[in-house]
């Protein structure tokens, strides 16, 4: 750990398509950075908007719409088998 609180790290990819290499250098050059420095900034932002809540928080914060018997399932045991 450096005296911040920083754990430096190198993170190595490989097999890449040429394409999204290409799209990060060009994105890089758009916001002056080196590429590099843009994949640092994509990561930090990535996960960043990731959310930490739980999966119940997750769960109570999707809108209530519509009464139960709207998603009522039909208990269809489908029909007898002859083997």
């Amino acid at each position: 750990m450096l005296g911040g609180g920083f754990i430096l790290a190198q993170l190595t990819l490989s097999d890449l398509d040429e394409d999204l290499v290409r799209r990060l250098e060009l994105r890089a050059a758009q916001h002056g950075r080196s590429a590099e420095a843009e994949h640092r900034e994509i990561l930090r932002q990535a996960l960043r908007s990731s959310s930490s809540k739980s999966f119940r928080d997750f769960l109570l914060s999707i809108p209530a719409l519509g009464e139960d018997a709207d998603f009522a399932r039909d208990r269809d045991l489908g029909r007898p088998v002859e083997l």
